[in-house]
């Protein structure tokens, strides 16, 4: 569960809310016309540009943004440098017996223990990575997109409350729905873009930096380990794709 994600959603609504219920009684600020033009339009608007498979499925994979699990950069060296070991001394056939809890890397190793070619497997999981950066780009690109729609979809709400108030300027009783229209459909907007689409979009957009990097780390160290480079020329390489300051660490081979 992504700790940062709850808490910062949970205190933004929660200040939000705490402002609303200071300022006047909540249900002052829940207004089904407005709820129906913002949440409603987005909704069908984003349809507009998507296919109804991709629709849903970006909701299936807005889960990531909350529960995610990333892999330890260290713990994969770690897992590398032990492959490459234990490939160095009894062979690739060896690999068969190892614990790998990495979906990607149980990949590589399926295919480095076939016999396919360094094109063969370069190529193949290459393609997975390109295909797998499509898949979260979509989810990114949809709430991006939503971010702007919905706010936009706020301004068409306040539009139209605002024609619907000077249109009945003679009624007093009338001026305050429409006004109430005009104003909550613009603040509806903005919390849903600004508080939940653009976030997530960033969010999504972080686990799939990470996912990526794992996966070229394991990339590189399948083709070290097949073309037999020493698991301590494996371990340098990876290192480098960690911060500076967590480099500082040393892998033993035989015991990872």
């Amino acid at each position: 569960m992504d700790l940062a994600t709850l808490v910062g959603l949970a205190g933004g609504f929660g200040l939000v809310f705490m402002a609303m219920a200071q300022s006047a009684e909540f249900m002052t600020f829940v207004n089904p016309p407005s709820l129906m033009i913002v949440v409603g339009g987005s909704v069908f608007i984003m349809m507009v540009r998507y296919s109804m498979g991709q629709f849903f499925k970006v909701f299936a994979t807005m889960a990531k943004a909350f529960a995610f699990k990333v892999e330890d950069p260290v713990s994969v060296i770690e897992l590398c440098v032990s492959l490459a070991d234990a490939a160095r001394r009894n062979g690739f056939l060896a690999l068969q017996e190892a614990e790998i809890n990495i979906p990607f890397m149980q990949k590589a190793v399926d295919m480095l223990v076939d016999g396919h070619n360094a094109d063969v497997v370069t190529q193949t999981l290459e393609q997975d990575i390109e295909l797998t950066t499509e898949r979260h780009s979509l989810c990114i690109s949809f709430f991006k997109k939503l971010g702007d729609v919905a706010p936009a979809m706020g301004m068409i709400g306040t539009l139209i409350g605002l024609v619907g108030m000077l249109a009945n300027m003679d009624d007093p009783k009338a001026i305050g729905p429409a006004m109430a229209v005009a104003l909550l459909t613009t603040m509806y907007g903005s919390i849903i873009g600004n508080m939940i689409a653009l976030p997530v979009a960033d969010k999504l957009e972080l686990r799939m930096n990470e996912e990526i990097l794992i996966r070229q780390m394991c990339l590189e160290a399948i083709l070290g380990i097949q073309d037999g480079l020493n698991p301590r020329v494996i371990e340098s390489f990876l290192k480098n794709y960690l911060n500076e300051k967590k480099r500082e660490f040393d892998v033993d081979a035989e015991g990872a």
